[in-house]
């Protein structure tokens, strides 16, 4: 049977308000008994297989929820928003995924998978659901499982295992596909309706990526003319895994199973099946891996506010302090951050040049940001409209990247069985369908594995092989950098080594109209990005009086496509056969990621991405003159290709006794470029579970594992922080009743484990629920009152758009808002945890500039944090969780909880509230070839 997704109300992509009162007025039976009928797929007689090649042994799992089926008929789509009905396999990974929360205390190994799916390659003859030989062809076959509905593709010759993986895709994620290939050419308005939140989710992408056909075509050119052998296979590859995804297309047209939202969104008709689903090209999959590349993959930026800040210090303080007060609190490189590589090896990269050179700070008052959008009409005209093009802007122009992925590594030495085992995954949000997808590939030269990007899944990009296995966090390093551009003529020309050259202007026009699906008002706007060779045009300022352009420029800039040779290694048997082969393979994507790796006898990471080589004196942190002796060396603007630091300077590491990495500090000297990489970070949540599992030794799946899901419930301000600013208000007595009261709720709660958690599996009532609505209050309260008095507004302002105060899991924040999961990566715990410690007198090293809490008395302190502590608990839970979308005013539950957001016509309800990552692998190999 054809297959579907689920469905919410998303943030970052909506698909529906209209649908319940489309469903009052269309005839459902009609519908669905028209529909019903073509909704088989064809197939052979199931045909089980277990694979020889599994040196597992059974102990290799995975979860990616909410299920593996993203594809569902109009008739789906409708059964699901009038019954809630579900079709098969869109959502059996959700329960397991939600149950670990409550379930991880009493787990052993041998309940592993009560939670998680069997990993193992091939499907046992009596789990087979289907066989089928799409297309007809003879060379492939897809088998999926009864459990999950999981794609095992194999294939027999390389052109039919990738048809074979492509027709799966598309099986799986047609509907996503389409949308992420609009979203990457700056066209989903115009494709899936002009909600403001569709408008947001173009703007943020077409700003950092405004490619041209020309540009996307020129990648695929290149990654295969420079890779010799392997870029002649994998363009191969892309091509065959094209032809199935459009033979897909071609039979669930012609079958009248195509997703629903197609009708929906105007562009099928049910009745005559009159319209067109394209076909899909190279330079789609292109377009599809910006996206992702900027999402996920892409560190630094934010040069602009990083000199907005120092400027503003330098205000408040003086040239000399006001740079010292900044640099404390920017913590590039700070001592007590926690690092991956942990044995005290150095990799210097990106640190503060002893004397800058060619800094080009703005004016004061003199910065404003480029616009993008231009001549609006109907509803992109509107001030809701505004808004949300102005949370794009912040959002593309940033140095955060959000919500991204951990990894928990033990060497075999720690380990009860001997093995490595490794627990981990990235965190791609939580979308119905979801971005990734699983499958199984066999075939020449492939045998993995695991998940993929939706559209991009010719090979498994985070998995396992035949008897290893891979994943990746997001690193962040800095491989962009911001250059003041000199104008010449007018405002759209600039000098480029001494010539006057004219800017390029990129436009996409874009317009709407009311759909099923979306019922926005008509509207239309048009995106225009002027791009130099040193990046698109992101602010204009002046510079000593001087006007200038701010252009942005990353290293992976018109490179998205070639990181496709690395996860094409990554996935040959025949080329990754130890850690020093995976690292190689590592080494050849350009996205900015820590890669893990474990077999049955070693464990490896390594730290992937261009990093580019910059002139000497060059500070990475802030604008500098888009003149040659600023440039990075070896730039050539016609590619945009540069020197890059040898792979030897990258972090890298093999058979370190454990590796953690929650998108923390890689290594010594190894400068952050996100700001909140100091002395509280949640990968310390990581750190201080493993090392105490390591250091007692006989370490488990299980016990891996439930040290993952316990961090994936703490608060870090109340595990790492809270103890310390209770001893300064209980450093004397506390007699007020209603503080009093407060202390000791908090007090109960950091002695119980200062964890998120349910008092029982589906109560939806957390215990401890009023210390954690009184924290919650608290932190943004006493963090403004500890630190808005000796920064001063201005200052304090500035700083707090560099790092936002407070990441709670009920917060607003990251690509997808609120109830997205992720929370504890961006925030002032750091500067708390460090002026509190000085307040007491405890030793800090990598101490703030000065003391800020009471202006380092501890009696004042004391004072100022009872009184916002006071302020904090008088708050009522309505007032705390004010209530949106999803939930009512005062449910705190809710207020965490998890929501897929819908990318298409099928909803799910929602989940309590993890800290973990959204696909997930638990792997422990008993043997090697």
């Amino acid at each position: 049977m054809p297959r579907r997704t689920p469905r919410t109300a998303p943030d970052g992509l909506r698909t529906s308000r209209r649908l319940p009162g489309f469903l009052k007025t269309a005839s459902i039976c009609v519908l669905v008994a028209g529909l019903l009928t073509p909704l088989t797929r064809t197939a052979v007689a199931a045909t089980g297989a277990t694979a020889p090649n599994d040196y597992c042994g059974g102990r290799c799992s995975d979860i990616l929820p909410p299920g593996e089926n993203g594809n569902a008929t109009l008739a789906q789509i409708l059964l699901n928003q009038a019954f809630g009905t579900q079709p098969a396999h869109a959502e059996d990974q959700l329960g397991p995924y939600a149950g670990l929360a409550t379930g991880y205390k009493t787990l052993t190994d041998a309940t592993v998978n009560t939670f998680f799916n069997d990993a193992s390659f091939g499907v046992p003859a009596d789990q087979v659901a289907s066989t089928e030989k799409p297309a007809g062809r003879g060379d492939v076959t897809i088998v999926r499982d009864k459990k999950t509905g999981v794609p095992h593709i194999t294939g027999t010759t390389r052109y039919g295992t990738e048809f074979g993986a492509g027709y799966a895709a598309a099986e799986d994620r047609l509907w996503l596909m389409d949308v992420f290939r609009h979203v990457g050419r700056g066209q989903l308005t115009g494709f899936a309706g002009g909600a403001p939140a569709n408008q947001g989710l173009e703007q943020q992408f077409y700003r950092n990526a405004p490619y041209t056909e020309a540009d996307l075509q020129a990648q695929i050119d290149n990654a295969t003319a420079h890779n010799g052998a392997r870029g002649q296979q994998a363009l191969a590859d892309v091509k065959a895994y094209l032809d199935g995804i459009n033979a897909y297309i071609d039979a669930s047209d012609s079958g009248r199973y195509f997703p629903g939202e197609y009708v929906l969104t105007g562009h099928k008709d049910s009745i005559t099946n009159a319209g067109t689903i394209d076909h899909f090209k190279l330079t789609d999959l292109v377009a599809l891996a910006s996206v992702i590349g900027s999402l996920f993959g892409s560190g630094g930026g934010g040069e602009v506010d990083n000199a907005l800040s120092l400027l503003a210090a330098q205000a408040r303080y003086g040239v000399e302090e006001g740079t010292r007060v900044w640099e404390s609190f920017r913590e590039r490189d700070d001592p007590e951050a926690v690092l991956t590589v942990h044995n005290g090896e150095s990799f210097p990269y990106g640190a503060k040049p002893a004397d800058p050179q060619g800094a080009a700070l703005p004016d004061a008052g003199s910065v404003t940001a480029e616009p993008l959008v231009y001549d609006r009409t109907g509803s992109a005209a509107t001030a809701s409209a505004a808004r949300t093009s102005a949370t794009a802007a912040g959002t593309g122009l940033g140095s955060a990247r959000r919500g991204m992925s951990n990894a928990l590594v033990v060497s075999g030495k720690h380990t009860a069985s001997g093995h490595p085992i490794a627990v981990f995954g990235p965190q791609t949000g939580y979308f119905a369908p979801q971005l990734l997808l699983l499958q199984e590939i066999q075939g020449p030269g492939i045998s993995a594995r695991g998940a993929s990007f939706a559209g991009l899944s010719m090979y498994v990009e985070l998995g396992r092989g035949q008897d290893y296995a891979w994943s990746a966090t997001t690193s962040g390093q800095d491989i962009i950098d911001t250059y003041a551009v000199e104008l010449c003529q007018d405002d759209y020309h600039y000098l480029l080594r001494g010539t006057c050259t004219a800017m390029e202007k990129v436009e996409q026009k874009n317009a709407w109209k009311p759909t099923v699906a979306d019922g926005t008002a008509a509207g239309s706007y048009t995106m225009r990005v002027w791009r130099t060779a040193y990046g698109p045009v992101a602010y204009r300022a002046t510079v000593g009086g001087k006007k200038v352009a701010y252009a942005t420029l990353r290293s992976s800039y018109l490179h998205e496509a070639d990181s496709i040779i690395g996860f094409q290694m990554l996935n040959d048997p025949d080329y990754v056969k130890g850690p020093q082969d995976f690292q190689s393979a590592a080494q050849h994507i350009n996205y900015t990621f820590n890669w893990f790796y474990a077999d049955s006898a070693h464990t490896a990471y390594y730290n992937s991405g261009d990093n580019p080589v910059r002139a000497a004196g060059v500070d990475a942190d802030f604008p500098v003159w888009a003149r040659p002796a600023y440039e990075w060396r070896g730039w050539d603007p016609a590619g945009n290709t540069a020197d890059y630091t040898p792979a030897s300077a990258h972090p890298n590491s093999v058979d370190q006794d454990y590796y953690i990495s929650w998108n923390n500090k890689q290594a010594k000297d190894y400068a952050a470029a996100p700001w909140g990489e100091g002395s509280v970070h949640r990968g310390n949540l990581l750190e201080d579970r493993v090392k105490k599992l390591v250091a007692a030794g006989g370490v488990t799946r299980a016990g891996l594992t439930g040290a993952m899901a316990d961090a994936g419930l703490a608060d870090l301000r109340a595990e790492d922080v809270l103890p310390r600013l209770l001893k300064v208000v209980t450093s004397a007595p506390v007699t007020d009743p209603a503080a009093a009261a407060a202390v000791n709720k908090l007090q109960a709660w950091v002695t119980a484990g200062a964890r998120r958690a349910e008092t029982s599996a589906g109560s939806k009532t957390y215990a401890d629920a009023d210390a954690i609505r009184v924290l919650d209050a608290w932190w943004p309260l006493l963090v403004k009152a500890e630190f808005e008095p000796g920064l001063g507004t201005g200052l304090y302002t500035a700083l707090t758009r560099n790092l936002p105060v407070d990441e709670a899991p009920s917060a607003g924040h990251g690509p997808t808002g609120s109830h997205a999961g992720s929370a504890f990566q961006y925030g002032w715990w750091s500067y708390v945890d460090k002026d509190i410690r000085a307040v007491l007198g405890e030793p800090v090293r990598g101490p703030l500039a000065r003391t800020y809490c009471g202006d380092g008395s501890l009696a004042a302190c004391r004072d100022l944090l009872t009184g916002t502590l006071k302020q904090a608990a008088a708050l009522t839970a309505a007032q705390v969780y004010p209530g949106d979308d999803q939930c009512a005013a005062g449910d705190q539950w809710c207020a965490d909880s998890i929501v897929q957001r819908t990318l298409g016509g099928i909803k799910h309800g929602r989940i309590g509230w993890q800290n973990r990552p959204t696909y997930q692998q638990v792997v422990e190999f008993a043997s090697h070839r």
